[in-house]
């Protein structure tokens, strides 16, 4: 796996996209469910096939981009990169929430290249607050795995499988004045969420984002990273803040404006968005991070 990801790595990232597009295509042409689920998922949300339709691409370029976001020399910083071609929109959210002194949890959907945008993050703000902590769920597949826990790791990422220890880590950012990031829209394993509206539909949506900002005063900014046609590179934008409301009291109120916040950055893209993936489905039992509902409360 190594090998075939170094391989690729060498590759410019105008011609990865152009592989990663028709990728995308041939897993849509041989997946009923894909194309049910994906059809489905638009369709809940307003959202015409016409206007979802280039996700179908644009899935297969953010697996083929992947080798050149992990395997690039530590040294070389996204937003630098001539490839990348970064540009940056709302820099005033995160310097507004920094210096209030409370941390700042970045929180964003899979849209556009999730994969860069933690690394940009941890690039523009990291020599000044400290590092950013990600947290992730490792892949199935122990190859994957093993490359996900070698490479993710960046100059001011810290980025860290899901456990009980990672929701420390991620505390004890917070109270530094760190950052910590997030993707929202995964369904968590049960009892690590509420079911909350997603474009008018009951999703079982992840709590950490709303307590780790609600038990540390943090601030919640949604961001999005746009992947540009022919090349032109990735717009990153950080959205205003979502408002805390009542606190504590109002959990579900602050995870429902998280996932309206969501709700705009998709339909802002909609050709971006993974449409495939199981937004609406049961979640699973798991004993991945015992207690991690308690250690956020």
């Amino acid at each position: 796996m190594l090998s075939l990801f170094r391989f690729f790595a060498l590759w410019p990232l105008p011609v990865l996209h152009l592989f990663g597009g028709a990728l995308g295509w041939l897993v849509w042409a041989f997946s009923p469910a894909y194309r049910a689920r994906f059809r489905a998922n638009a369709q809940q949300a307003g959202v015409s096939f016409a206007a979802a339709r280039p996700a179908i691409a644009q899935a297969g370029r953010f697996v083929a981009e992947l080798p050149k976001l992990w395997l690039r020399p530590q040294h070389i910083h996204a937003i630098h990169h001539p490839q990348f071609k970064v540009t940056i929109e709302g820099q005033q959210h995160a310097e507004q929430a920094f210096s209030e002194g409370r941390g700042v949890v970045f929180f964003g959907p899979h849209c556009g290249s999730f994969e860069l945008g933690p690394q940009a993050l941890a690039e523009l703000y990291g020599p000044q607050y400290g590092p950013v902590t990600a947290i992730y769920r490792p892949a199935r597949q122990r190859s994957l795995a093993a490359l996900e826990l070698a490479y993710r790791q960046r100059p001011y990422l810290a980025v860290l499988p899901a456990s009980l220890t990672a929701i420390r880590a991620m505390h004890k950012a917070l109270k530094a004045n760190q950052a910590v990031a997030l993707l929202t829209d995964q369904v968590p394993p049960e009892g690590l969420g509420l079911w909350a509206p997603f474009f008018g539909k009951p999703a079982y949506t992840m709590t950490l984002a709303a307590r780790l900002a609600l038990q540390n005063g943090a601030t919640l900014l949604p961001v999005s990273c746009e992947r540009l046609p022919r090349g032109q590179g990735f717009a990153l934008k950080i959205w205003p803040p979502v408002g805390l409301g009542k606190g504590e009291a109002d959990l579900l109120g602050v995870v429902t404006r998280i996932n309206q916040a969501i709700e705009a950055i998709v339909l802002s893209q909609p050709g971006q968005y993974l449409w495939g993936y199981g937004r609406y489905k049961t979640p699973r039992q798991s004993a991945a991070v015992p207690g991690a509902s308690k250690a956020a409360l």
